[in-house]
């Protein structure tokens, strides 16, 4: 699968945002840097490109690759390419979505409404179920939990519709039924589309909304505004009946239930509900499975996707969704017969023009990694200073997974590291340094023991270099010069009773200087020999105690 996600690093912060919102457990891989910053990738292969962390991701380091560069410049070579357009165009623009579409069609391109492939969509389904073709279903129309289920639930596969989605329904309708031949680019709020049409190789471009009003603003082209009431356009082919209603949630549940109003229906919607709900189905036996499952990745369903970049609010769109709903309505009533009871003339159409098995398609199952045994998991516990079950369960979701299991386990896939753990973090705090404490302690003592004989050897200098002043006139000056450095180093030693590497340094060339000073004595005078001895001694046993103490600043500075 070709990077959909993508994450700019230099804006990644390591709040594990996008791992918490993520539905995917194997998607993001968090990585600490040599500079101590926590980046979280994203594993492409893993990922289902449901959009969830980057409406999640504050920072503006996640964002998402789509088609829309690619198709415009299809556009502009007068390529001509067909333009599907997704019925959520109307909840995000509703006063500019028939102007987008005038825009296209200035450029040669062909308009197709996907609420008229969501029709065939309906009428696929309620044939099936009619002829007992399939048995209890989860719809598919959404490309998020289509991925999630062939990635993470592959024994729901054989619930999944075998049915194609709205808009592949749409497509297949004009390969096989139009002959059409021209390329193919959809029109969405949509990021995981992309995944499908790579699977199903129908679609040749994806463009999303966000990509396309950026290119808009980019190139200077200004849409021209429309009614807000009207929801009535001239596509190239018929608009869409009651499948105008598919991107909201529910909608494919209303459009059967129009049809078949005893059909047993439940629904799920948003990232943090509807993937927990789908691990529930899959326990459960499959006498106790509605005859339809219908479920969307996003909270408002395909109105408010990960790219709609729409200033509507939810709402709005509500009240937008409910207008479209009754003029398809309307001009189902207008158009109906008594053709099979209450079917319209386009169920009719369907029955006598298309074929069933034409808008069949199938999945590509993956091998589930493997899950972790209580062996495995138990170093990764040790790791994390996890040693009791209570800590085991504190579920702080701090590293954005919802229990310390699901952490652990990413930490045993190589997903995660132990330093993202905040109460793991917490306690090398509260222990000064965690497993390298003992080290650190070390230290510290070894340099207040070193910093004790400092101060006494400094102090058996000093006391040579007053009887030497005493005794020898000849070095009267330069011995006021040593003592008063010495006096600076028993001063120096005394403020810094615990020294780190820059303190040792800097009484290294204290100790420097007063051994250039020392050098500048008269060797040759009796009466200093005994107290130039005692100092050489005492100086000797200084360098011997820096470099004890540099050796082991550098040893815990290494590991």
């Amino acid at each position: 699968m070709n990077e959909i996600i993508i994450v700019k690093p230099e804006k990644c912060v390591g709040c594990n945002a996008c791992v918490r919102s993520c539905p995917a457990p194997e998607a993001n891989i968090t990585r600490k840097l040599s500079d101590g910053r926590f980046i979280t990738s994203v594993d492409p292969e893993r990922c289902i490109a449901c959009g969830a962390c980057i409406n999640a991701c504050s920072h503006g380091a996640r964002d998402y690759i789509d088609d829309t560069e690619d198709a415009m410049n299809a556009v502009l070579r007068d390529e001509k390419p067909i333009i599907m357009v997704m019925p959520e165009i109307k909840a995000a623009y509703p006063t500019k979505w028939k102007g987008i579409l005038d825009w296209f069609r200035s450029k040669g391109c062909v308009l197709y409404d996907v609420s008229f492939g969501a029709d065939i969509c309906t009428w696929a389904h309620l044939r099936a179920l009619e002829n007992n073709q399939i048995g209890n279903i989860i719809t598919q129309p959404c490309s998020a939990i289509v991925r999630y289920i062939e990635l993470y639930q592959p024994k729901l596969l054989t619930n999944l519709s075998p049915i194609h989605s709205p808009v592949s329904c749409c497509v297949k309708y004009i390969k096989e039924y139009q002959r059409r031949d021209n390329p193919i680019a959809v029109l969405s709020a949509c990021i995981a589309k992309k995944t499908e049409f790579a699977e199903t190789g129908l679609v040749d471009f994806s463009i999303t909304f966000r990509k396309m009003m950026e290119y808009f603003d980019r190139n200077d082209i200004r849409i021209a505004a429309n009614p807000v009431d009207d929801y009535e356009y001239k596509f190239d082919d018929v608009q869409g009946a009651l499948g105008s209603i598919y991107s909201r949630p529910g909608g494919m549940r209303d459009n059967l239930l129009a049809h078949a109003p005893d059909l047993a229906i439940a629904t799920s919607e948003g990232t943090q509900k509807v993937y927990r709900d789908l691990e529930m189905y899959a326990k459960m036996p499959e006498q106790k499975h509605p005859q339809v499952y219908d479920v969307m990745s996003c909270e408002f369903g395909c109105n408010m996707g990960p790219a709609s970049d729409s200033d509507q609010n939810a709402f709005d769109m509500m009240l937008v969704m409910r207008d479209v709903e009754q003029e398809a309505r309307e001009r189902r009533k207008t158009s109906t017969s008594m053709f099979r009871g209450t079917e319209d003339k386009l169920f009719r159409r369907f029955d006598e023009e298309l074929n069933f098995n034409d808008f069949i398609r199938s999945y590509k199952p993956c091998k589930p990694s493997v899950v972790p045994s209580e062996a495995q998991l138990e170093p990764i516990f040790q790791s994390l200073g996890k040693e009791t079950e209570a800590q085991r369960c504190l579920d702080c979701n701090a590293c954005g997974y919802h229990t310390c299991r699901e952490m652990a386990t990413a930490i045993f896939r190589g997903l995660n590291t132990p330093d993202n753990c905040l109460v793991h973090a917490k306690t090398v705090m509260a222990n000064g340094g965690g497993a390298g404490s003992a080290d650190f302690s070390g230290v510290a003592g070894d340099c207040k023991q070193i910093s004790e004989q400092l101060q006494q050897t400094a102090g058996e200098i000093s006391e040579s270099l007053e009887s030497i002043e005493a005794s020898a006139s000849a070095t009267g000056e330069r011995a006021v010069m040593v003592n008063d450095l010495l006096r600076n180093v028993v001063a120096f030693c005394n403020g810094n009773p615990v020294m780190d590497e820059d303190s040792v340094k800097q009484l290294t060339g204290i100790l420097e200087t007063t051994i250039s000073a020392l050098g500048a004595f008269d060797e040759n005078v009796s009466e200093t020999n005994k107290s130039s001895e005692v100092i050489g001694s005492s100086i000797e046993r200084m360098r011997g105690m820096l470099d004890s103490l540099n050796d082991s600043i550098a040893k815990i500075s290494a590991k």
